[in-house]
Parts: structure tokens; sequence; C-alpha cells
């Protein structure tokens, strides 16, 4: 099993309401980037519906650098219409986050959660996740 150090939530780059499902970003990164599977451990639906990507035992493929220790979460949305970063998450998306990351850090007590911009020059996920979720590991 692999170490688990980081939970780096991501969104999906998609416009606000738009109804993609983990299968659609599955096509994105296999047809589209030739990645063998989805890149990302978990991904929530607008509706809160949380959908598994790839297995936990698996290495991701969502962030340079950090995918050989992490957990990537992916929310559908993260940009309004003019595909501009906006925090477009449902109540129902942020629900199912907060959900199965205080999940996760039961079952990983020494991660820190962290946003994709954490990492990269990107504003992915269009929210501060380190400071919304810092109270959930103390970090």
């Amino acid at each position: 099993m692999r170490e688990i150090k980081e939970i780096i939530v991501h969104c999906a780059d998609t416009p606000e309401g738009r109804d993609d499902r983990a299968a659609d970003i599955k096509r994105w990164h296999t047809k589209e980037r030739g990645w063998s599977d989805i890149g990302y451990h978990y991904v929530i639906d607008l509706d809160g519906t949380i959908e598994p990507g790839r297995p936990i035992e698996t290495a991701g493929a969502h962030c340079t650098g950090h995918n050989a220790n992490s957990i990537g979460i992916c929310y559908v949305g993260g940009c309004d219409e003019k595909m501009k970063p906006k925090d477009t998450r449902t109540d129902a998306q942020k629900a199912s986050l907060q959900l199965l990351l205080k999940y996760l850090v039961a079952k990983y007590p020494n991660v820190t959660i962290y946003g994709h911009r954490d990492f990269a020059n990107k504003s992915c996920p269009s929210f501060d996740a380190k400071e919304e979720y810092k109270t959930l590991t103390g970090k």
C-alpha cells in the first residue's frame, strides 16, 4: 500500500452547472491525453455524488511531483460561464467533500489537505482548500 501524506483537492475546470461525471473526465484523460485511466481517485458530481476514480492503491495523475503519496479529489465545476476561475461548488458538493475528507483523514491521520494551486501556478480548485479544511487535520 502507498504511504498517503497528502490529499489534493482539484476542480474539473468546467463551467458552472455543467453536469459532467467521472466517466467524462476519464474520457478526457484517456482519449485526449492518452493516460491509462482518470487522474483522480474521487470525483464529486454537482448533486454531491462521490464517484470513484483510480483505486487508492494506484498513484494518481493529478499533481506533478505529488502523485506517489497523495489522493486526488476533483469536484465538477470551478469556472464561471466565461471560463474564469470561480468556486462553483454546490451545497451538495461542499457537504460531500467535507464528508469524504473527514473519512480520509480518519483513515490516513497524518495527511495534510491542499489545493492543487498550492503546488502549481493555477487557480485550481478555485478556492483555498488548505485554509478551508485545516481544522480537519490541525495543519
